[in-house]
């Protein structure tokens, strides 16, 4: 009977749909928490299948070990905050195939949610094979995107200290932050630093004035002529120096970013004397990294992202350190510039599209490349031109988002296929638009049975584009 029995089930086993057999035999699911974990395996491994852990460092250690009695080979988890982490990266260095899921892609059917049944159900869609790890780069670029992560924050907490020394500064009447474009540039500094010694002569702080600012002396000095009060003082005296402590921090962050990169190229067959010439002499702008950026990037890739109108070494540098250099784990470009949230959604429902907005993801890659559009503003090259076409049609938002679509299927072209780019120029791309333009005409004017007799040339503006 038992015989019989056996025989059905193994009849029935191979009458599963191929999507709902068993794939990882040998797979747990784990429940992460703030305090505990729960862990389970499969049936038969243990006598106890679910078993609960704290999230301190030897537990940490429990759990993998437990692991790896029970002959576990991959795992699934939860992205839940910032506590999966530290369990991640031990589970990884036990040799596991760690696999981090989205909460939103495994949410049970509703009733009873405990974190034992959690566990449960990320171990049972796993054994299935049903779920989609996301992506996570290897631990070098890993640390890299940390020391970027981190050299942002201080950026920005530094950013809140001009805003108080613009406060100092108004508060005393002492119109500089208006005169000058950057209080924290060269001139301003130089000024903020005479008042905080002790000069108060309006004319002795023009002086400091460096022969690159646009204002005036006189402008300048007339500026500095204010109602200095103690307490303002204080405040601006403060704001100077932690201002100078957050600029010490983030160029040790460069200094560690620096000694990453160098790490990591130190195995690299990429000579750097074949680096393409840079398109344009690159201008130091604020809060970049001071060292070479682009010779470190092309030893890494094989590549110079910055051929590629708008994106500059930091740019570049920011969106590697988010995806990494090898682009095996999207299959196409599209793919690519789906995963950073710059595609259009897919909503349908009886045949109507109910909504094809991108999804709201938050992508730091994604964001890098939008903000590295509107330098193409006025850029005289095919992106630039693509840029105000889309603009004028669809506005602003849109547009924004579309080229930063083009760029990042441009990114991974380049590092899929190690391809340098080279820009048409903005004449080709006007009359590559203009041939398509004509085509769809004459298309359009044969099925209707009419056809085109060309008149004269038609006159483009200058720096524009047909819309």
């Amino acid at each position: 009977m038992q015989g019989k029995r056996k025989r059905r089930n193994a009849r029935g086993e191979s009458r599963l749909p191929k999507h709902l057999r068993h794939i990882n035999l040998n797979a747990a699911g784990i429940d992460i928490g703030s305090e505990n974990h729960f862990v389970a395996v499969p049936e038969g491994r243990d006598p106890q299948p679910v078993r609960q852990f704290s999230s301190f460092t030897a537990d940490l250690h429990r759990i993998a070990q437990w692991l790896r009695e029970c002959r576990i080979d991959t795992v699934a988890m939860e992205s839940t905050g910032i506590y999966w982490i530290p369990l991640y990266e031990i589970l990884e260095s036990y040799g596991f195939e760690v696999k981090l899921v989205n909460a939103r892609h495994v949410k049970n059917v509703p009733g009873r949610k405990t974190d034992v049944l959690d566990c449960q159900w990320l171990q049972q869609l796993h054994t299935y094979g049903l779920l989609a790890g996301a992506f996570r780069p290897t631990p070098d670029i890993a640390e890299i995107r940390s020391y970027l992560r981190q050299r942002e924050n201080l950026i920005r907490y530094a950013s809140s200290h001009i805003q108080h020394m613009q406060k100092a500064l108004a508060l005393m009447n002492l119109q500089l932050h208006n005169v000058i474009s950057d209080v924290t540039g060269v001139t301003g500094m130089k000024i903020l630093r005479a008042i905080l010694a002790g000069e108060r002569d309006t004319k002795v702080l023009a002086q400091n004035r460096d022969h690159r600012c646009k204002a005036d002396a006189e402008t300048i000095a007339r500026s500095l002529e204010g109602h200095y009060r103690e307490e303002h003082l204080f405040s601006l005296r403060q704001a100077v120096e932690l201002f100078d402590t957050y600029q010490h921090k983030i160029a040790d962050c460069d200094r560690m970013i620096e000694a990453s990169l160098d790490k990591i190229n130190a195995a690299s067959k990429t000579d750097a004397s074949s680096i393409p010439k840079p398109r344009r002499a690159a201008k130091p702008r604020d809060n970049q990294p001071v060292f070479d950026v682009r010779t470190h990037l092309y030893r890494l890739t094989g590549v110079d992202l910055t051929q590629i109108d708008g994106i500059s070494a930091y740019t570049a540098l920011r969106v590697i350190s988010e995806t990494g250099p090898d682009m095996a784990p999207w299959k196409t470009e599209k793919h690519f510039a789906s995963w950073m949230g710059l595609s259009p959604g897919n909503k349908i429902s009886g045949g109507k599209v109910l909504n094809s907005a991108t999804k709201k993801i938050s992508n730091r890659a994604a964001t890098a490349l939008r903000l590295t559009v509107l330098s193409l503003a006025h850029s005289q090259s095919a992106l630039g031109v693509f840029f105000r076409r889309l603009r004028a049609r669809l506005g602003a938002p849109k547009a924004i988002t579309a080229v930063a679509r083009k760029l990042a299927c441009l990114i991974y072209m380049m590092l899929k296929n190690r391809l340098n780019y080279v820009d048409p120029g903005a004449d080709q791309y006007e009359h590559r638009y203009r041939d398509r333009l004509l085509h769809n005409l004459k298309r359009k004017a044969e099925f209707l049975g009419y056809s085109l007799i060309p008149t004269t040339a038609p006159c483009l503006p200058s720096g524009g584009s047909v819309s």
